[in-house]
């Protein structure tokens, strides 16, 4: 019968970043896997240094920071402008939303109070602000923000209770221009974090109902919708639209080959990647 490395020795390959092969090798007895554990160890914690460095001599900034001045160039090469809108939102806004106390991820919320809640979306920020904008600037209107969202996630490898959102919003295109212009919109994201083999495919989500998603192998790392839609007419918008958001972790976690999203986030554990305690 093979042998398989032990929980506490799945568990320390996987902060160390060890590839999927590493962490489903077999062996013959408990002493090969003890004995190769530690020769596997110790390579992941000489290649964890060198990109540690890396950072110090060279980068300067992890990649997630890196990703977001890339993909703020990127966009506002393509006419959107960056907004800043609050971390802290009003339980109203998130009604708007149809998040109430009957919904699925009202559980998933952090809330201050009765009455406030840190944000679990961009969305309601975006759509308070556009229903001015459009009144004050001519369409199309093209604004995106990136920021913390905040949900209390099953702590999987590809979940964060913190994580860092883009989500972007074009009003007033043609209706019959939408699933192209929100195809547009991936590659533009997605060239600018340098994923190529990506692919869109049709589902639905909690909020928007039928979506686009933007996935990698069986990892999705955007969502995007289009209105008119059922929400707008709560914020008193008539238009029509595409949006889409995306995960900068994830992102850098297909990116560069990661293993677990918790090591490209905030974090005081990792670095850039690297699991500190080595």
């Amino acid at each position: 019968m093979a042998v398989t490395w032990t929980e506490i020795q799945r568990k320390r390959l996987m902060e160390l970043n060890a590839t999927e092969t590493q962490r489903q090798m077999t062996f013959a007895t408990a002493k090969e896997r003890d004995e190769d554990f530690k020769r596997q160890e110790s390579i992941l914690i000489g290649a964890a240094k060198l990109r540690l460095e890396h950072l110090r001599s060279e980068k300067k900034r992890p990649s997630l920071s890196l990703l977001a001045s890339k993909l703020v160039t990127a966009l506002n090469n393509n006419g959107f402008v960056q907004v800043t809108t609050p971390i802290i939102l009003a339980k109203s806004l998130l009604a708007k939303m149809t998040i109430d106390e009957e919904h699925e991820l009202f559980s998933q919320v952090f809330w201050l109070d009765d009455k406030k809640c840190l944000r679990p979306m961009l969305a309601p920020n975006l759509y308070y602000i556009s229903k001015d904008l459009m009144r004050l600037w001519e369409k199309p209107v093209r604004i995106f923000e990136i920021g913390s969202c905040f949900r209390k996630e099953s702590q999987g490898n590809n979940h964060l209770n913190e994580f860092t959102m883009l989500n972007l919003v074009e009003w007033g295109l043609p209706e019959e221009t939408r699933h192209e212009r929100l195809a547009e919109l991936a590659a533009i994201v997605m060239q600018a974090a340098a994923i190529d083999g990506y692919r869109i495919e049709q589902t639905s989500s909690v909020v928007y109902g039928d979506t686009l998603d933007v996935m990698a192998g069986d990892i999705e790392l955007g969502s995007g919708a289009m209105g008119p839609h059922f929400l707008d007419g709560k914020w008193g918008i008539v238009s029509t639209w595409v949006g889409i958001g995306f995960g900068l972790e994830r992102l850098v976690m297909v990116k560069e080959g990661g293993q677990n999203v918790r090591s490209t986030g905030k974090s005081l554990s990792y670095l850039d990647g690297v699991r500190l305690n080595i």
